[in-house]
């Protein structure tokens, strides 16, 4: 009788040990659920508040998405707090990276999205996205030749990207290589005919 207890108890201990985190899993997919059905209704607010009755520190997923939903609600700062915490956690997720560049973008703190940037080049040195924004940050503050290896790797994985082509293109002729900036302002008026960017940088280097 005695044995048939103990096993009874086990029993009962290892069906309460294996309930409760199917419990927790299913608490947490229904807050995730009825967060993003608050956040198709532009309710960033609501949305928060329902991760936030599961939120859990070393979470990777719910930080990223309680970094978005700040970002969303106009809370840059607390946006910016939620992705770093993320980062912290997976310190090589580029989406985390790319994510803390939006609430850094809305400060306007134009050093901490090139230090992103330049974070994400050291995961992935092909991103196209990083490499191109970090070169039109080079290329806004007139630091040509950094923007001009920037456009240039991302022009060598895609020929035809009219974007990276044109604004090339310029950097050359910033930098007075004007024939190589003749070749992009011809090749993106091929991409792009009658192209009023490409036009009026040929008509600079007649």
């Amino acid at each position: 009788m005695e044995t048939i207890k103990k096993s009874g108890l086990l029993f009962f201990l290892l069906f309460v040990a294996i309930s409760l985190p199917a419990q927790n899993r299913a608490e947490r997919q229904a807050a995730f659920y009825k967060s993003y059905d608050a956040e198709r209704s532009n309710k960033y607010g609501l949305s928060i508040q329902e991760l936030q009755k599961v939120y859990d520190a070393e979470d990777y997923f719910t930080n990223l998405r309680l970094g978005w939903l700040h970002y969303l609600n106009k809370q840059h700062e607390t946006a910016k707090e939620f992705y770093t915490k993320a980062i912290k956690l997976k310190p090589y997720s580029i989406e985390a990276r790319f994510g803390l560049i939006k609430p850094l973008s809305a400060l306007e703190d134009w050093a901490g999205v090139k230090e992103q940037y330049l974070e994400i080049l050291k995961i992935d040195p092909q991103n196209t996205l990083a490499n191109y924004w970090l070169g039109v940050i080079y290329y806004n503050t007139a630091d040509y030749t950094q923007a001009e290896k920037r456009f240039e790797k991302v022009l060598n994985l895609y020929p035809l990207d009219y974007d990276s082509a044109v604004i090339l293109g310029w950097t050359k002729l910033k930098i007075g290589k004007y024939q190589e900036a003749k070749v992009l302002f011809d090749h993106t008026l091929t991409l792009r005919p009658g192209d009023e960017s490409s036009l009026e940088g040929l008509k600079l280097i007649k």
